[in-house]
């Protein structure tokens, strides 16, 4: 007879996963039911009624939606240079040898590994240092910095999974190197890509501390909600943070539905 214990068993890693899963989530459930409160006080912390003001009017909250505006430019623009330039460098250090190749390996993933205080410090020591003025630039080159080599892992790992025949045989059907790279090297590529532009997206509009030290007078989202959050926390900032969460799921299911629709579409 299957006896309780054995299920629980036969079952505990399911459950186990179940339970981190929901750990994780807890946070973004508990933001989204608060943002459809309607707190007496200044403070969104105790749960008085059903509103949805907040709702209606997003941005009724002074300077919110420019400083949500110019994170979501930020983290744009840092993608976008981060994908290029990790995408090159993964493929560099993949598929070609060059002196002080281990060293640069090593160095590219050093901000990984660094304490963000560690980098937010020495970046505005450099910038002070050559005299450059703080605001959205240095917010700008330092968040290129630091998601530069997560694009990099990601890259790196899906070219190192790459079939080498397939580019040959595009090759001995007298493709050119750009048409090979094209048809063949990048669709390959382009999950792994893909996966650290999103990763460098969700980096940079999150981050706060590098941010900290190297704004100046710029106000981006992740530093209006730790000043609003000394005064008194808006309901705005729960739907806000709702909405990105809402996207953020809706991204990765068309993601998966995507690659599902192209592996049936695949001949047997």
């Amino acid at each position: 007879m299957r006896t309780p214990l054995a299920w629980l068993r036969r079952n505990l890693v399911v459950l186990a996963g179940l339970a981190t899963l929901a750990y994780l989530i807890l946070p973004n459930v508990v933001v989204t039911v608060f943002s459809f409160n309607d707190p007496a006080g200044r403070f969104n912390y105790a749960w008085r009624e059903f509103s949805l003001d907040a709702w209606k009017d997003p941005c009724g909250v002074a300077d919110l939606c420019s400083s949500l505006a110019l994170s979501l430019q930020i983290a744009l623009w840092a993608t976008l240079a981060a994908t290029a330039l990790g995408t090159a460098i993964a493929f560099a250090l993949v598929r070609y040898r060059f002196r002080a190749r281990g060293a640069v390996n090593s160095l590219i993933f050093l901000p990984m590994a660094m304490p963000e205080i560690v980098m937010a410090a020495s970046l505005l020591a450099l910038f002070l240092n050559m005299g450059v003025r703080l605001g959205f630039w240095t917010i700008l080159i330092a968040h290129i910095m630091f998601c530069l080599s997560f694009v990099v892992a990601a890259v790196k790992a899906r070219v190192l999974s790459m079939d080498p025949r397939l580019e040959e045989a595009a090759r001995d059907l007298y493709a050119g190197p750009v048409q090979t790279f094209v048809r063949v090297t990048l669709p390959i590529a382009a999950p792994g890509i893909a996966a650290g532009a999103l990763l460098s997206f969700a980096l940079s509009f999150d981050d706060f501390i590098i941010t900290n030290f190297n704004s100046g007078n710029t106000v981006t989202f992740p530093m209006f909600v730790w000043g609003s959050a000394q005064r008194g926390t808006p309901v705005q900032i729960n739907v806000i943070g709702t909405a990105m969460f809402v996207i953020a799921v809706l991204v990765v299911l068309a993601g998966q539905f995507v690659g599902n629709r192209r592996k049936k579409a695949r001949p047997a």
